[in-house]
């Protein structure tokens, strides 16, 4: 998953069982550009392409991975198929890319209202 840090949507989310060069690429392709990318320490995302004139940080103690790592827990919060402890998910990839892909939709829409009522920040529940 991929979050726009001063928005706070997911602008790029892919599921699939390998984090290999040719599916995150695949990922990193369809980002819109932004002048830097930070991600985890994944020895793959040093050989990735990032887009023209932006920079890519390793964030290993996840200082700057902060956005994406409350968008991690509130799908693993939400999603009680994705929990750490869960003992009850879905071995289909395909119902796990159509529960992402619902989520996805939903926290953008969440997020876009946060973001044009800003009184509403703080009081919009994730799932109703």
């Amino acid at each position: 998953m991929a979050v726009a840090r001063a928005t706070g949507l997911i602008v790029g989310e892919q599921v699939s069982q390998d984090r290999d060069l040719a599916t995150l690429q695949a990922v990193v392709d369809t980002l819109p550009p932004a002048p830097r990318y930070t991600s985890d320490g994944h020895a793959v995302y040093a050989e990735l392409v990032w887009s023209e004139g932006s920079q890519h940080l390793v964030s290993l103690a996840k200082e700057e991975a902060y956005t994406m790592e409350s968008v991690n827990a509130n799908l693993r919060t939400y999603l009680k198929g994705l929990a750490r402890r869960s003992r009850c998910f879905s071995r289909s990839l395909e119902t796990l890319r159509r529960t992402i892909r619902l989520f996805v939709s939903y926290y953008n829409y969440r997020q876009r209202l946060s973001l044009a009522h800003p009184g509403l920040r703080g009081r919009l529940p994730l799932l109703t």
